[in-house]
């Protein structure tokens, strides 16, 4: 058995890797993984040096969804603990979904149930050409709960009536039609593809790709966002950050920020 941590974290130049580290079990999750994983979320939030998070998985699979002995534990506990269980695997999903420097998720092999949610909860997702993916729940006399929130943002009520309801297992291509994924690449290429992806974003302003985060969680919610939005172009523009972006693009030059991880 692996005396490994279940998951582990490493930080170099500005990007950090969140690993699951189960491929034993196909990196299902539970109460302590759950747990884990929003320590370290909660511990790279509070970093400013922090440029992009990605989230990945060790072995053939992503995440397989919830351990069986764990939902076996559950069967036998009351109301009121599933509620709690529910509510710190919920509190995982909005963690990842509000955590504030931008998040890229690595996904290959299958990707069930709540494995769903947390690609849902990263900005951006690449998968493999072979991965899978299912919302299984049903199957088990259950229901997506706990990720259905993140799950029908990011794909749509429509799409999210039938997988929920069918528990139909959909491969990476539609899972990128559906907007679940935003690219789907040979396996072989899917570091790459991630390696392209994290140089992009620390090519842009620190500051600014936080706040284009921001920005997108804000206006999609329906209101009338004129102040906000020309607050936060102002901001930026007189901002130290903003005045050097706009220096170096008059002059022909890389900002300090290129410069500066190189």
């Amino acid at each position: 058995m692996s005396t490994l941590p279940a998951t582990h974290c490493e930080f170099k130049s500005g990007v950090a890797i969140l690993i699951l580290n189960r491929p034993d079990k196909h990196n299902a999750f539970d109460d302590s993984v759950i747990a884990e994983l929003l320590a370290h979320l909660n511990t790279l939030a509070k970093r400013e040096d922090l440029r992009v998070l990605v989230l990945k998985a060790e072995g053939k699979h992503f995440c397989a969804g919830a351990d069986l002995a764990w939902m076996k534990r559950m069967v036998d506990l009351s109301y009121d603990d599933n509620q709690a269980d529910a509510k710190q695997l919920a509190t995982l999903m909005q963690t990842l979904e509000d955590f504030p420097a931008p998040t890229v998720c690595r996904v290959q092999g299958a990707a069930y149930g709540g494995a769903i949610g947390l690609i849902a909860c990263c900005d951006i997702a690449i998968a493999s050409n072979d991965a899978r993916f299912c919302l299984s729940e049903v199957k088990l006399g259950l229901a997506p709960a706990t990720i259905g929130p993140f799950v029908v943002k990011a794909m749509g009520a429509r799409i999210c009536q039938r997988l929920f309801i069918t528990a139909e297992v959909f491969k990476a291509t539609l899972a990128q039609q559906y907007g679940l994924v935003h690219e789907c690449v040979p396996r072989d290429e899917l570091d790459s593809a991630i390696e392209r992806t994290v140089s992009h974003i620390i090519s842009t302003g620190p500051q600014a790709s936080r706040a284009a985060k921001a920005l997108v969680k804000t206006v999609s919610v329906p209101g009338d966002h004129m102040a906000y939005t020309s607050d936060l172009i102002a901001r930026l523009r007189v901002s130290e950050e903003g005045q050097e972006g706009l220096s170096a693009f008059f002059d022909k030059r890389s900002p300090n920020w290129v410069t500066n991880t190189h």
